[in-house]
């Protein structure tokens, strides 16, 4: 692939969200993409109070903006999904589950969820 077809495909949209033309399937995957993207907010806000309260280690501050970027590509997604954004969203995912496992390995073994 070349760079300029990488770059058309990056820039592709596959989705767009329009609420006067929208369907019923539209209207509930820009509905839950909004919770999505607030459901992982709080998960950012709860790391972030974690680390507050014990300050085991400062890797939780990256581990909170994963979870913050991870929601606002939620609510980017809500209005419209490019391949960037998907790209964006796998390299995010990797980090978030790099990140849980060495905080959870390192400064709470005792925990298995949060």
């Amino acid at each position: 692939m070349h760079s300029d077809q990488l770059l058309d495909f990056l820039h592709h949209r596959w989705w767009t969200y329009s609420p006067r033309s929208a369907t019923w399937i539209e209207h509930a995957t820009h509905g839950f993409n909004l919770f999505e993207g607030a459901a992982w907010t709080v998960f950012a806000a709860l790391v972030l109070a974690r680390f507050v309260r014990h300050r085991r280690s400062w890797v939780e501050v990256p581990y909170a903006l994963a979870f913050l970027t991870f929601g606002l590509t939620d609510f980017r997604e809500a209005s419209a999904l490019d391949s960037w954004l998907i790209a964006l969203k796998a390299v995010n995912l990797v980090a978030l589950f790099g990140l849980r496992r060495w905080v959870i390995r390192r400064c709470y073994p005792e925990s298995r969820v949060y």
